[in-house]
């Protein structure tokens, strides 16, 4: 389950960096057409910035989310291994086990 949560928060680092580069390019292309007259021009300038203050908004919230779900397996890791050390100790050495022999294989 934790490998599952680890691989939902790196899914979830990688959205939240490729969406702050969209965003960025976007803003490039809005400075790069400033100076571009016209009626439908305008109004789609209007439209993107609207939609990019939205989707600065969102990445916002994605990130506090994030930081709340990684502060809270944190939490529940650490929580697990003050009421269970000798547990955790034993899943560890398992890990670091098979990792042995996997490695010592190639």
């Amino acid at each position: 389950m934790a490998e599952n949560t680890d691989v939902a928060n790196v899914s979830k680092d990688k959205l939240v960096a490729d969406m702050k580069i969209v965003i960025a390019d976007a803003e490039e292309i809005l400075r790069a057409t400033a100076n571009q007259a016209g009626e439908k021009v305008g109004e789609l300038r209007e439209r993107i910035q609207v939609r990019l203050r939205d989707a600065k908004i969102r990445l916002q919230d994605a990130e506090v989310a994030l930081l709340d779900s990684t502060k809270a397996a944190a939490r529940a890791t650490d929580d697990f291994v003050h009421e269970h050390p000798w547990k955790a100790v034993g899943i560890a050495a398992a890990i670091g086990l098979t990792l042995g022999v996997l490695i010592g294989r190639r």
